[in-house]
């Protein structure tokens, strides 16, 4: 079994690089609003906080994330919203300093995690490197968005990596998601990360393809961004129909963003 604390790590620092977009941030600057509709920076990082505790819960007291799945389950359609106005009521400094108390309970649970243990989650349950993958993706994403609120570029790390293995992991549940036949062959993934490298997923002579940035990929798949707007190649047209589909995250198929004017 391979060593988790590289994800671990990661997961850190890119709490750590967010902390530094929002930690001097003035309280009114707390209230901008993200590309997320009726969202604000505050929802933003409130709904990381509650993913958080609920990740938290997951690892180290599974009969009060069950009590958690019941509440969830009880209003399916709103609880991801309350959870996250509820703690943007908070006062920006007691929000951040509760989103930054969670996140290190988080990674220490994560860290002292027994090998080989798998959590209960809202789909399958995860072993602790995968708890900590769909954080990373979640806070790269919604970090994002926070980059975009206050117009500021993020320079792309090799952390990327996490989200582009996700991305393509849930090819099948992008189409399935959406009542559309899943492809019987598998696609082959070729991305240029930050660092220069190719990241490659897939047999290496599948027909169908998907190259690009991975950056690009990213913002694909976490639907930060429009197809339209990003730089990436599809050759085969269940490779090309993903590319309009593609999710990372789980749940119903998301509306993604609207594509910037004109560009369709």
């Amino acid at each position: 079994m391979s060593d988790p604390t590289p994800v671990f790590d990661d997961l850190r620092e890119e709490s750590d690089q967010l902390d530094l977009l929002v930690g001097e941030l003035s309280d009114d600057r707390w209230a901008l609003a993200t590309p997320a509709p009726r969202w604000t920076i505050a929802h933003q990082i409130a709904h990381l906080h509650w993913t958080d505790q609920a990740a938290l819960l997951a690892v180290t007291d599974q009969d009060g994330f069950q009590e958690a799945v019941k509440r969830a389950l009880a209003a399916p359609d709103s609880f991801v919203d309350e959870a996250a106005e509820e703690g943007a009521r908070l006062a920006p400094a007691e929000l951040l300093a509760r989103w930054r108390e969670g996140r290190t309970a988080l990674d220490r649970a994560l860290r002292a995690a027994p090998s080989g243990t798998r959590f209960p989650w809202f789909g399958p349950p995860m072993s602790a490197a995968s708890m900590a993958t769909g954080r990373l993706m979640e806070t790269w994403a919604h970090g994002q968005d926070v980059a975009d609120a206050l117009g500021v570029v993020r320079t792309p790390t090799d952390r990327l990596r996490h989200v582009v293995r996700i991305g393509v992991r849930a090819r099948d549940f992008a189409f399935g998601v959406r009542g559309l036949p899943v492809p019987d062959e598998e696609f082959r993934i070729e991305v240029t990360a930050p660092s220069g490298e190719v990241w490659a997923h897939g047999p290496s002579g599948a027909r169908q393809r998907v190259t690009g940035s991975a950056l690009d990929f990213c913002l694909l798949v976490t639907q930060r961004a429009h197809r339209a707007d990003l730089a990436l190649t599809a050759v085969g047209p269940d490779a090309d129909r993903w590319l309009d589909i593609a999710q990372a995250f789980a749940g119903p198929p998301g509306t993604g963003r609207p594509p910037k004017e004109g560009t369709e």
